[in-house]
């Protein structure tokens, strides 16, 4: 036996931006991470919607876009880059759908190249993000012990709120105790 721990990997769940966190990128940011392992950490901001319609940018995915129909930016890097997550309500064990690779839970990524059609009956909203967030290895781990972000879980309402910016506050007020109350934190956080 090595004395080595496996890392737990948080995929699927949230990084939630403490107040103590100044990076103007990640403002009050939840972030619902996609992969996260020895290779570093993937992630979309699922609460910064951008004017841009999905019709003009995927006009074929604009009808399973929930509302507010627009792209988010998912983070900072790779803006050219679109990618889409949807919820496919039913049991994990069933077969997965063609054209969505499960995440966690109920919450999955859409192959933006498959046809909207064949996914259009099986998907719950569709939310379509230009760029995403990365850390390299251990950088999360890091931003961690700083103080930089809470952990918590997400749920599959999550990535398609119709209330984008209200998603910081909704998430901490379901937490218990303490984080409870980080979410009546104001804006700006010297009038505390």
């Amino acid at each position: 036996m090595s004395g080595m721990t496996e890392p737990v990997s948080l995929t699927g769940r949230l990084l939630v931006a403490t107040p103590a966190l100044t990076d103007p990128n990640f403002d009050r940011a939840v972030v619902l991470l996609l992969d996260h392992d020895t290779e570093g950490t993937l992630g979309v901001v699922l609460n910064r919607p951008t004017p841009v319609e999905v019709g003009a940018v995927l006009e074929s995915w604009a009808e399973l876009a929930g509302a507010p129909a627009v792209v988010f930016q998912g983070g900072p890097v790779g803006l050219d880059s679109a990618l889409a997550l949807a919820v496919v309500p039913g049991e994990q064990g069933e077969e997965e759908v063609l054209g969505w690779r499960r995440v966690h839970g109920a919450i999955g990524l859409v192959d933006l190249e498959a046809p909207p059609e064949l996914l259009a009956a099986e998907l719950g909203a569709l939310r379509v993000f230009a760029g995403y967030a990365g850390w390299a290895p251990g950088q999360l781990e890091d931003e961690l012990l700083e103080g930089a972000w809470y952990v918590v879980d997400s749920e599959p309402g999550d990535v398609s709120a119709p209330d984008p910016e209200r998603l910081w506050r909704a998430v901490l007020r379901r937490q218990r105790g303490e984080l409870a109350l980080v979410a009546t934190y104001p804006d700006d956080p010297s009038l505390n």
